[in-house]
């Protein structure tokens, strides 16, 4: 414990104090712009652009009539919960839109060419399996029904 009669332990105290408050406000701040940054549906990477299209083989099941939303998933991933029921109620609420859910663990080579990084990521293919739409972390409803709407145009 520093000596209070010693005025350099409580500067040290003081600037301990200042760099821990800096530090967290930083990785506070790149933790809430990661935590933002992949949620939208964007336009696919270059590495899903590579992939012209995906089909029953890649999947384990069949394309939706309309269009199809894949997500990856993991065992312990609690926004993949939540993403599951987000996509199982657009697709019941969307005509022709099937989900399909896939194990990231048990699909390591579908996951590499996927490019796929981190769970849930989600893509929305068209009626021919082509990649129209993609996203990392869990997506918003309005998100993935405004997605929809390109995949099905």
């Amino acid at each position: 414990m520093p000596d209070p009669a010693n005025g350099v332990g409580i500067l040290m105290t003081g600037f301990g104090l200042v760099a821990l408050l800096v530090a967290l406000a930083a990785a506070s701040a790149i933790g809430f712009w990661l935590r933002g940054s992949g949620r939208r549906l964007a336009n696919p990477t270059p590495a899903a652009v590579d992939i012209p299209r995906l089909g029953r083989d890649d999947l384990g099941a069949d394309l939706g009539a309309r269009a199809t939303l894949v997500q990856f998933s993991s065992a312990f991933c609690q926004p993949c919960r939540a993403t599951r029921r987000i996509l199982t109620d657009v697709s019941r609420d969307v005509a022709g839109v099937a989900h399909v859910e896939i194990d990231a663990e048990s699909h390591l080579d579908l996951v590499r060419r996927l490019d796929v990084r981190r769970t849930p990521t989600v893509l929305v293919l068209d009626a021919d399996g082509v990649v129209v739409r993609r996203a990392s972390g869990q997506p918003r409803r309005v998100d993935v029904i405004a997605a929809l709407g390109e995949a099905v145009s």
